[in-house]
């Protein structure tokens, strides 16, 4: 069975308990976007700080209320993951406005750090080892990674003694990163199916339930639209189109395919480009443009706002992106310009957009 129909087999079990399988295979797709090798075949360490400093992330806008209540996110009375996201965002919460998760880490860094450990543990005992085998379906080779030493006893000790990492398989890494534009939109489809699923009140006449768990305006951009204007001008990044209050707020590389919310991957945008590009790959000169607005400049707007830079993370992904993808897929220059996706030995290597 190919890696993908595996995956297609998790998603297909409706009998989820709660969202952490999804959350974790978000994440993994993600930071494998991130750290595609250069030898496509070679096995890759996940480190599990940083693999629940995503999941963290995934649900840091969601423990928000919804419509009055405190989506459940588990079958179980208990759901340790979301809980610990909540308890962080009301510690680091100012004055009653929520912030951006790079800056309460920043802000409570102790806090930031337990939450971490707490999730990566709960990571260990449920998600982690229960990731690849499905329920009623009899028993199957690991096809990610060494899951043998993961069980609902695994303890902070177990995790450091394997060197507080998971290794993807040789080969796996490269696959999900070429698989992420597919795969990603189809786990939020289910995770905001199990939610519906997981909450009664909530019906499909509900307003905008993707919305609030995944839509484009998870983040309130205002701050950052106002600070690239003054530093940059009221036109389109894309077509340089005078704007005025019609200014969107684009991610360079679609939030869709990377979860970036930092400056560094945010322009300003006319409705027509904003809307031509949608979750497109970029053509790469725009990605280049936005890094050479200057790191500098970049990490200094977004101090200046509260608002994560995430430089080296445009960086990675970018390079990521490009590298993964098969040649001929479609690259989006400007509105009614698509173009096929060329075969570039210096998109594969990590010499140019990672120097």
């Amino acid at each position: 069975m190919t890696l993908g129909q595996h995956l297609v087999a998790v998603l297909e079990t409706g009998a989820r308990v709660a969202t952490y399988k999804l959350a974790v295979l978000v994440a993994l797709l993600e930071f494998c976007v991130e750290h595609v090798p250069e030898d496509h075949d070679a096995e890759v360490s996940v480190d599990l700080d940083d693999l629940s400093a995503r999941v963290i992330a995934l649900y840091w806008r969601q423990v928000r209320d919804f419509d009055g209540h405190y989506l459940r996110q588990s079958s179980n009375k208990v759901a340790k993951i979301p809980d610990a996201v909540r308890d962080l965002a009301s510690s680091t919460r100012s004055h009653g406005r929520e912030i951006p998760l790079d800056i309460a880490a920043r802000r409570d860094p102790d806090a930031y750090r337990r939450t971490v450990a707490t999730v990566k543990l709960v990571l260990a005992q449920q998600p982690l080892f229960r990731l690849q085998r499905v329920p009623g379906r009899s028993a199957t080779a690991a096809f990610l990674f060494d899951d043998s030493w993961l069980s609902d006893k695994a303890s902070a000790r177990t995790i450091q003694d394997h060197g507080n990492c998971i290794v993807l398989f040789p080969g796996v890494c490269f696959a999900l990163a070429r698989l992420s534009a597919l795969l990603k939109p189809a786990l939020l489809i289910a995770w905001v199916d199990d939610v519906r699923r997981m909450n009664s009140y909530l019906s499909e006449t509900v307003p905008d339930l993707e919305g609030h768990l995944f839509g484009s305006d998870r983040v309130a951009l205002q701050r950052p639209r106002e600070v690239l204007t003054e530093a940059f001008g009221d036109r389109c990044f894309y077509c340089a189109t005078r704007l005025g209050p019609a200014a969107h707020v684009d991610h360079v590389l679609p939030w869709s395919r990377v979860g970036i919310d930092g400056l560094t991957n945010l322009v300003l945008a006319c409705p027509r480009c904003n809307t031509s590009k949608s979750q497109l790959l970029p053509d790469r000169a725009h990605v280049d443009r936005a890094l050479d607005r200057g790191r500098a400049v970049l990490d200094e707007l977004a101090a200046r706002i509260e608002w994560p830079s995430q430089f080296d993370r445009v960086r990675t992904s970018a390079r990521g992106l490009y590298a993964s993808q098969p040649v001929g897929s479609p690259v989006w220059r400007a509105p009614q310009d698509i173009v096929s996706l060329r075969l570039d030995v210096s998109w594969l290597t990590s010499t140019d957009l990672l120097s």
